[in-house]
């Protein structure tokens, strides 16, 4: 009978946040996996766990996860956990979780810290709607589709940035998104845990001239629905009303219809269009 897989959240800062079940699990497995055995084995002192480690990370991801599910297969219970956090969020555990799923092998998660919704609920940003984009890409072609996405993303966004990327990612934010408001943390759960609300031309000026240090995740408020009617309503007066009444006719709309809708995309009333076209 095979074994499961727990995932397991630890701290992000404060070691007081570690779950007594985590605790007890990482004390129980067969072997822990670990994204950095090195950083990982002072929590595991704290705790005084001694069960047995092995490294796996981004760079053996693919042939370390066979290995791990050759283990459990055979029984093996296997705790994974990141250098701090939740396993599988910015992080190569998803590689491992997918391999179990497509043996057949039970996975199960142990909750704990995570750092973007831990900033998330600091932001005083919308929490209701959110998307998590991690770290942007470094590929200046793969980062500028990800920045002309967010663009237009109405839902709150969590981000990920190292503090000698902070000012690169924070300029090319103002230069695609405008100047929103932002919350920059960092050092979360830690003595020096800091929240900074201001908009990203204020964090822009700032970190000019403050070295940016420790891991920080942005909170970046989403485009607001006002701001893309405003748009539409300015990419269809690009149009000629003529020329707007052909777009839908040439739908299939009739020319009722797609009156109607001409009046809607612009914003004002069917006597409007209407008096135009027939004045």
């Amino acid at each position: 009978m095979a074994g499961t897989l727990y995932l397991c959240a630890t701290p992000i800062g404060n070691l007081q946040d570690m779950t007594p079940r985590v605790i007890e699990t990482l004390g129980s497995v067969d072997l822990i996996a670990a994204e950095d055995t090195r950083n990982s084995v002072k929590l595991l002192h704290h705790f005084e766990i001694h069960t047995p480690m092995t490294s796996y990370h981004e760079y053996n991801k693919v042939e370390k996860a066979g290995l791990l599910v050759g283990r459990l297969l055979k029984g093996e219970n296997i705790a994974l956990i990141t250098d701090a956090g939740t396993p599988a969020i910015s992080d190569p555990g998803e590689v491992l979780v997918r391999m179990c799923q497509e043996n057949q092998i039970t996975v199960t998660s142990l909750p704990g810290p995570c750092a973007c919704i831990t900033a998330l609920t600091l932001s005083g940003l919308s929490a209701r709607r959110f998307c998590f984009e991690g770290f942007l890409p470094s590929e200046k072609k793969d980062r500028r589709v990800i920045l002309e996405e967010l663009a237009g993303e109405t839902r709150t966004i969590v981000l990920y940035e190292a503090p000698h990327h902070l000012v690169k990612t924070l300029g090319d934010l103002r230069e695609w998104l405008g100047d929103r408001k932002i919350t920059l943390c960092r050092e979360l759960t830690k003595k020096f845990e800091s929240v900074m609300p201001v908009t990203i031309g204020q964090a822009l000026e700032y970190y000019r001239t403050q070295e940016p240090r420790g891991e920080y995740v942005l909170v970046v408020e989403g485009k607001s629905l006002q701001e893309l009617r405003q748009e539409a309503i300015a990419s269809w007066e690009a149009l000629s009303i003529e020329e707007h009444m052909a777009y839908y006719e040439e739908q299939g709309m009739d020319n009722k219809t797609a009156m109607k809708q001409v009046a809607k995309d612009r914003g004002v009333g069917k006597r409007e269009i209407y008096a135009h076209l027939h004045g």
